[in-house]
């Protein structure tokens, strides 16, 4: 749905992909170019995915025209779901090509003056280095002059003409030579942090094996509709989300759920695109289009989360738009304020002056942040963790307290048999048979969890005649000529079939939080069933992994009974219980235990849970594969039931806050040594250019060890 505007006579919002922004440099120039848009109303910029959204008044303004003045930067403009402008992979051969002759001719020039050749031939060599990496930096430099724009291939470009001036073509072409191959070196890396997430979408192939009346054949994926069939071979990857039809294989779904072991599939189950089929043959009905698969849909919502900022890169870009210009004044007032009032030699305070031009830009430091994230964000879609941005991922790193919805998040979700009593002399094989023999058409939870108890106990039920649903307290019929009866407490108390040894025995019961359902026969009790919600096998190891990576508490809410709450507790090691809770009183429990610990993280399925979800810092949905509601509304959505993914969000969390920080100490420590540096006149342009360049290249690589964190 489009947005309404009041002020726009015709609203529209456009995505464009934009080639050649890697710093906040090139947003300056998009901002000084856009300020003379006439119905222009907004717009915003990632730099990491080279994307800009634009909000504007079609009615004055065309998506062409904002090409058009993305143009007049020097970069170049597509809207997002049109073809790339060809042309980019020339660029970058011709930019190689010129740096290495920039090399070589630097190299030359330097061994000339080792052999003591004429000094022309020398300045000859750095001539044409200065010449060939210059070409690389010049058009950029007049484009930014054009828009009004100072960056940093204009303060580059001062430099070596200041150093040609002072008679340093050595040092202008080492310079020169140095910022065009970092920058080269900057960008290929820079633009393994991009393809991290757009890597995700290779996982789906190309082409699909349809079949229909006219048989099997190899078609586009992107041509093929939902109702479609389609055929996964074993070992293939399946190309679009679908159902079953026919066939059944193990399907391997880690690559879009996270899940560690294959899944088995039959027909009636679901199936999603990346994902790997086993060693059977399946046919696929395809339910989504491509851009609307899973995957897809995943890696959008990556895509979206990686351009919203995150407070501290908020914090640093507002930093940096004071100590760009702040350093370019300091080195104004160095270069000119010591000669002119103390009658020192212009030639040294130039050179200063001219070295710290050179560390004014602050693109370590504005880059710093974002590249971080991406990484991060990448790196736990991989794992099937969908983070929904930057400021989520911060305030995970904070959680102190995780609380957890019971059923179907700690537990199984639905009640399984684990234990039957036989009673005076019966046995459990009876007991079980003859539940079993009565529950077996009936839908309800607790008599599936019996019927297929017995099926796996390969106990045959009997057929049963005379059926009769007792409302809220069990069932009766006959069983092979006798009257079998089963229900709750209450009714066998009504039926006055209840004896001081079954009270004891369901007093047991009772105390380990089970549900009992009592059997008799032709009227005597013969034994109780106990059904339980199952705790997951990961609960235990996921509480201790929370405490271990610095949560205090680990808290569960449920609206189930107290003492069914406290057994599974005691299981998993939980330290707050509260049960019988409506899903208020989880608003208010999450909002009591934020103000004793300060960040909470809460876990549910996304749906009953979605109150305390939005009250919680951080709200973590599992299970979220297939599912539009919660992949759109959760802070965080586990793609798979799998509770150990929760530790490893906060330890991701963690380590990426940790990143962060040691890639703006790296940022900040360089450049406030090259300035201390630049004013005592020990450094020299050459290593300027080194700390500066080098500075991003360091930075990003130590964001990249995010896509390897486990």
């Amino acid at each position: 749905m489009t947005p309404t505007c009041t002020i726009c006579e015709l609203h529209a919002e456009s995505t464009f992909k934009i080639e050649g922004m890697d710093c906040r440099e090139e947003v300056a120039m998009l901002e000084r170019r856009f300020k003379n848009l006439v119905g222009l109303e907004a717009f915003s910029v990632d730099v990491i995915g080279q994307r800009l959204h634009v909000k504007y008044d079609a009615a004055k303004l065309s998506a062409s025209t904002i090409a058009g003045a993305v143009a007049d930067t020097g970069m170049r403009a597509w809207l997002e779901h049109e073809e790339p402008i060809a042309g980019a992979e020339r660029q970058t051969r011709i930019r190689q090509m010129l740096v290495l002759t920039s090399g070589g001719a630097l190299g030359a020039g330097f061994l000339a003056q080792l052999a003591h050749l004429p000094p022309a031939l020398a300045i000859g060599c750095f001539v044409v280095s200065l010449a060939a990496a210059a070409s690389v930096t010049t058009r950029k430099a007049v484009t930014a002059i054009r828009v009004g724009a100072i960056d940093i291939n204009v303060l580059m470009l001062i430099a070596a003409a200041g150093a040609v001036i002072l008679g340093e073509w050595s040092e202008a072409a080492t310079v020169v030579f140095l910022f065009a191959g970092a920058q080269a070196l900057e960008a290929r890396t820079l633009d393994r942090a991009r393809t991290a997430i757009r890597a995700l979408m290779d996982l789906t192939p190309a082409e699909a094996l349809v079949r229909d009346v006219d048989g099997e054949r190899h078609v586009d994926v992107d041509q093929i509709a939902p109702g479609t069939v389609i055929v996964i071979k074993p070992g293939e990857k399946i190309p679009l989300d679908g159902q079953v039809v026919a066939g059944d294989s193990a399907v391997n779904q880690a690559p879009v759920t996270g899940e560690s072991l294959p899944i088995d599939k039959a027909p009636g189950d679901d199936v999603f695109a990346g994902t790997i089929n086993g060693r059977g043959a399946l046919d696929v009905r395809v339910t989504r289009v491509r851009r609307d698969t899973t995957l897809a849909r995943i890696i959008h919502l990556v895509e979206r989360a990686q351009a919203q900022r995150a407070p501290a890169q908020a914090l640093v870009e507002r930093f940096a738009r004071i100590y760009t210009p702040g350093v370019i004044a300091l080195a104004a007032t160095m270069a000119v304020v010591p000669p002119l009032a103390l009658g020192l030699p212009w030639h040294t305070w130039l050179y200063r002056g001219l070295v710290l031009l050179v560390v004014s830009c602050p693109c370590a430091l504005v880059i710093s942040t974002p590249v971080s994230i991406v990484a991060a964000l990448a790196a736990a879609a991989r794992k099937g963790v969908l983070i929904k941005g930057g400021a989520h991922l911060e305030r995970a790193s904070r959680v102190r307290c995780v609380a957890f919805d019971k059923t179907g998040t700690l537990t199984h979700g639905a009640p399984e048999v684990v234990e039957v009593v036989a009673l005076d002399g019966f046995v459990s094989a009876s007991v079980i048979g003859l539940a079993a023999s009565v529950e077996q058409r009936s839908e309800h939870p607790i008599a599936q969890a019996i019927c297929e108890h017995a099926a796996s106990a390969r106990i045959s039920a009997s057929p049963a005649d005379a059926v009769t649903a007792l409302s809220g307290r069990g069932a009766e019929g006959r069983v092979n000529g006798s009257r079998v009866l089963l229900g709750s407490h209450r009714l066998f108390e009504e039926r006055r079939l209840c004896s001081a040894a079954i009270h004891e025995r369901l007093d047991a019961v009772s105390a380990a939080g089970r549900t009992a359902v009592l059997v008799a026969r032709d009227g005597q009790a013969i034994g109780i069933i106990a059904v339980a919600d199952r705790a997951r096998e990961a609960g235990k190891d996921t509480v201790d992994l929370l405490r271990r990576h610095g949560v205090q508490n680990v808290a569960m809410l449920t609206g189930d009974s107290y003492a069914t709450a406290k057994a599974i507790a005691a299981q998993l090691g939980v330290d707050d219980v509260r049960a019988e809770l409506l899903p208020e009183d989880k608003v208010a429990a999450v909002e009591e235990l934020q103000r004793r610990f300060g960040s909470v993280a809460m876990v549910g399925d996304g749906v009953n849970d979605a109150p305390a979800l939005a009250t919680a810092d951080v709200g973590i949905a599992m299970g979220a594969a297939g599912s539009d509601a919660v992949l759109e509304t959760a802070d965080v959505a586990l793609m798979a039931d799998e509770l150990l993914k929760i530790p490893y969000t906060l330890r991701l969390s963690r380590a990426t806050v940790r990143n962060i920080k040691a890639n703006l100490a790296i940022s900040i420590v360089m450049k406030t040594a090259f300035v201390v540096a630049a004013i005592a006149g020990v450094a020299t342009l050459w290593m300027a250019v080194v700390a500066d360049t080098g500075a991003s290249i360091i930075v990003i690589a130590n964001a990249l060890r995010l896509l390897r964190a486990d």
